[in-house]
């Protein structure tokens, strides 16, 4: 699992102004088990949420999320998917989010670089929070660990170095 120092998401503004959050999270885990973890519904839905289409590029299914108690159900397009290295998705509702997922597995660790881009700032704090939580949530599953305390304490936490990191 990531080092406690290295799990927080790096904020920074393209060219075009445009905000982008990554994340880069390493386990010493094949390549494929976590891509398992990341893709297959029993295993998804344990840290997430479970998608339930086809999958293949240009695919659309529903996405539940399941950590969430009340989430709305979802729709979600495969943009690209080459396991177990690659998979781009994009939310099909009024955010309409595009999240690039890349594994690069080496010397028995397996590195997961998540990147979002963001037209602005907008809500940039509550979401860089939300991904650190779920991204969280996986370290545990993939460690067969306790997962991390309930979204509002998890806020409460960790939430004001994001508020400032934007501001």
């Amino acid at each position: 699992m990531t080092a406690t120092s290295d799990r927080r998401g790096e904020i920074s503004t393209d060219p075009d102004g445009r905000r982008r959050l990554v994340f880069r999270r390493s386990w010493p885990d094949p390549a494929a088990d976590v891509w398992a973890a990341l893709t297959e519904p029993e295993r998804s839905e344990r840290w997430i949420g479970r998608y339930g289409g086809e999958r293949a590029p240009g695919a659309e299914g529903p996405f539940t999320m399941t950590a969430e108690e009340g989430a709305p159900v979802g729709r979600v397009r495969i943009e690209e998917c080459a396991p177990p290295h690659r998979l781009v998705l994009r939310f099909l509702d009024e955010m309409a989010w595009r999240l690039e997922l890349d594994l690069v597995e080496a010397d028995g660790t397996t590195t997961l670089t998540f990147t979002q881009v963001l037209a602005d700032d907008t809500g940039l704090s509550d979401i860089a929070t939300g991904w650190h939580w779920y991204l969280d949530r996986l370290d545990a599953v993939l460690a067969g660990a306790p997962l991390p305390p309930g979204w509002d304490e998890f806020q409460a936490a960790v939430g004001p170095g994001y508020t400032a990191a934007v501001d």
